[in-house]
Parts: structure tokens; C-alpha cells; sequence
């Protein structure tokens, strides 16, 4: 079996994502995440809807979990800032998935759960 990083960078690396279900939470329709992942360290950017600018970094946990800590700037100017665990994955069409549960650290409360869905061009 091949180590974490590499089926996780496999999946992610230069690869962009959009929602498929945040129901609760910043993200949605319009945003996108371009992810990198380099040995074990993941980053990302996202941009779109409500987000003027936001990045993430993390790190590969496992065969197809990640952990992730993000923050934003908002269209309202608003500075948000969380983290996320998730798992990757692949669906019937050959597309990655990540789905998340997340929780924000600054700026907001709560939390939730989320998928993506990797964006084919």
C-alpha cells in the first residue's frame, strides 16, 4: 500500500474543488479551493461567493484523512478563522470528494459539516 501523503496528493495536488453541500457554514455556490500538497503539508486558496480571499494549511493524518486550519476575509470585511478534519475520497464518476467537519476558532460560532467536489475542465 502506498504511504498517506502519496494517495492524499494524488487526489488533491493542484486539483480545484467547489460545494456540494455546506449548509451551515461560509462557503457555497461560486467558491472554489485550488489545493497543493507537498510531502505531508497541504495549503490551499479559495475565493468566490462571499469570500474575498481565503487559505488554508494542513497536513495529511492518514491513508485519506486531512486536517486543515483556515481563515478568510469576507466581502463584508469581516476576518474569519477555523479548522476543519475530513477525509478524502473518490465518487462513482472518478471525481474527488472531501467532506469535512469543521468548527471556527475566531470571528464566528458554531460549526458543521461540509462536502466538495472536484471541479473537471
Amino acid at each position: 500500500m502506498q504511504n498517506p501523503p502519496v494517495i492524499v496528493h494524488a487526489l488533491l495536488h493542484n486539483r480545484r474543488f467547489v460545494v456540494a453541500n455546506n449548509a451551515q457554514g461560509l462557503s457555497g455556490t461560486g467558491t472554489v479551493f485550488h489545493y497543493h500538497v507537498e510531502d505531508s503539508v497541504i495549503s490551499s486558496t479559495y475565493q468566490g461567493g462571499r469570500i474575498r480571499l481565503g487559505t488554508q494549511i494542513g497536513r495529511v493524518t492518514g491513508p485519506d484523512t486531512i486536517e486543515l486550519l483556515y481563515h478568510c476575509l469576507t466581502l463584508e470585511g469581516e476576518l474569519l478563522a477555523g479548522w476543519s478534519r475530513g477525509t478524502v475520497g473518490v465518487d462513482h464518476t472518478g471525481r474527488t470528494t472531501l467532506s469535512f467537519v469543521w468548527g471556527w476558532l475566531s470571528g464566528a460560532t458554531g460549526g458543521g459539516e461540509s462536502s466538495y467536489i472536484e471541479i473537471t475542465v
